[in-house]
């Protein structure tokens, strides 16, 4: 169903290209579309500050790095303080009241009823504002993108939860319809990534600092980057070049807390000319590295990589050749410019002709729910966390640094606990009528079975949850 044959045209296809391509419709998106859905979909990538997300209240790297610093320091002190206060209790043989110790001035209750710790505050707001931005999206093809993108160069919350959300708006978001290597050099030199995969410790063995310290080489970076954000497994690369990459990667780091930004520390670093996939890069500081990912993110194993993830994530576990090659060649074609690979993605007939049998992965998945229910402002940010933590996917803390499984075996178990979360996300909704729901969540995508399903429904609470959980709606 290429845009130019004009076959995806029609209900079907707009409820397609919806399911597969964003979110999932609502309202009267799928007759909105049903003219041209290509279009609709193109035209997605087209607006202006498409990716951006306009959230002033929310902070940056270095400001959340620094007000979760200082608020560790003041749990410290308090803890430290209550620790003193008892030892002169014991000492003078009297009782202290426990109300009574360790009040810091500005100190943060944590009372039953107050607010939570700083750190959950500030990933709290991330996630309302990452997740109202997919409930509100009318199309939803670039927040998917900016999703598929931040799981491709995944950080944890485990290793700073204060920077995870700043680090999707500030390194991904501005770049996910740019060029691959500008969004490589913001990820790979963002302090969330630093951090994440412990580049910020690393010494070359024949650094200044290396030497004086008995501190050693960090490989993490240098590898991950190779094997998962660029070149791919099984590319040519040696242990070799995963060592000399990571001699050229000493010394990016961050120093302080309260200023997480990328800093060269030449002590750090590693001396002398380094070769990597058969070239040789000259000592040059911090533009040493550059010069090699700007490499990296033109080599083809990177535009194959690339294609095949985005081909994996968007239309089949086993993606379609034929489409891998289309987005490859359009991604050297183009020197990484990442809309126009979004645009093959979106217009290759590869794409629309593919079975509907992908499973949605969790996240994406209760965003549908909540898009389709109109709960976004009825549910707590809190519950959907839980929710995406009851189904193995808890948001922004990946199992290891390749991200969250795109193929359905990673989440086919977990299927069934999806039910208890559609009933309790269904209850927030009941004055929504199933069938209305059916029309504009489904449409003609609906079988004949689920919506029989759906009729019988004994309220309107348990038609919604019947809704969600049709295979229809689990699959894009």
């Amino acid at each position: 169903m290429s845009a130019k044959s004009g076959r995806n045209s029609g209900k079907a296809a707009a409820a397609l290209g919806l399911h597969k391509f964003g979110f999932g419709p609502v309202g009267d998106a799928i007759a909105a579309i049903a003219a041209d859905p290509c279009r609709a979909l193109l035209a997605d990538l087209e607006r202006p500050g498409a990716g951006r997300l306009d959230a002033p209240n929310l902070m940056s790297s270095s400001e959340a790095a620094r007000q979760v610093s200082d608020f560790r320091a003041e749990r410290r002190a308090e803890q430290k303080l209550a620790t003193r206060q008892q030892k002169q209790a014991t000492a003078s043989g009297e009782a202290q009241d426990p109300s009574q110790m360790a009040k810091l001035p500005g100190a943060e209750s944590s009372a039953p009823g107050s607010k939570p710790p700083l750190p959950q505050q500030i990933i709290l707001s991330e996630a309302k504002a990452r997740f109202d931005a997919a409930a509100n999206a009318e199309i939803g093809l670039v927040e998917r993108l900016v999703w598929f993108w931040s799981n491709h160069f995944c950080v944890s919350a485990d290793k700073d939860a204060a920077m995870v959300g700043a680090y999707e708006r500030e390194a991904i978001r501005p770049h996910v319809l740019g060029r691959f290597a500008d969004l490589l050099q913001a990820v790979e030199s963002h302090s969330a990534m630093l951090l994440y995969l412990d580049n910020v410790q690393s010494m070359g063995a024949d650094s200044i600092a290396g030497i004086n310290q008995d501190k050693e080489l960090n490989e993490n970076l240098a590898r991950e980057t190779l094997e998962l954000h660029t070149l791919g497994v099984r590319s040519g690369y040696s242990q070799a070049d995963v060592t000399n990459f990571a001699k050229i990667l000493t010394g990016w780091t961050w120093l302080r807390p309260e200023e997480p930004i990328l800093v060269f520390v030449r002590r750090f670093h590693e001396p002398g000319d380094q070769v990597v996939l058969g070239k040789r890069y000259a000592e040059g500081g911090i533009d040493q590295g550059r010069a090699v990912l700007a490499d990296l993110a033109r080599h083809p194993a990177t535009a194959r990589h690339i294609g095949e993830k985005l081909a994996r994530h968007f239309v089949a576990d086993d993606p379609p050749p034929a489409l891998v090659a289309k987005l490859a060649k359009t991604f050297l074609d183009t020197d990484g410019d990442l809309k126009q690979v979004a645009r093959t993605l979106v217009t290759a007939e590869e794409s629309w002709i593919a079975p509907r049998q992908k499973l949605k992965p969790p996240a994406e998945w209760i965003a549908g729910v909540i898009r389709l229910s109109g709960t976004a402002a009825d549910i707590p940010i809190g519950r959907i966390m839980n929710a995406q933590v009851a189904l193995g996917a808890p948001l922004w803390r990946p199992p290891a640094p390749n991200g969250y499984s795109d193929i359905e075996a990673a989440w086919i178990d977990g299927v069934p606990r999806r039910i208890d979360i559609a009933t309790e996300f269904a209850g927030r909704a009941s004055r929504a009528e199933p069938v209305e729901l059916l029309e504009s969540g489904l449409g003609p995508l609906a079988s004949t079975q689920t919506r029989e399903t759906i009729a019988r429904a004994e309220s309107r609470s348990q038609g919604l949850a019947l809704l969600v959980m049709a295979p229809e709606f689990l699959r894009r």
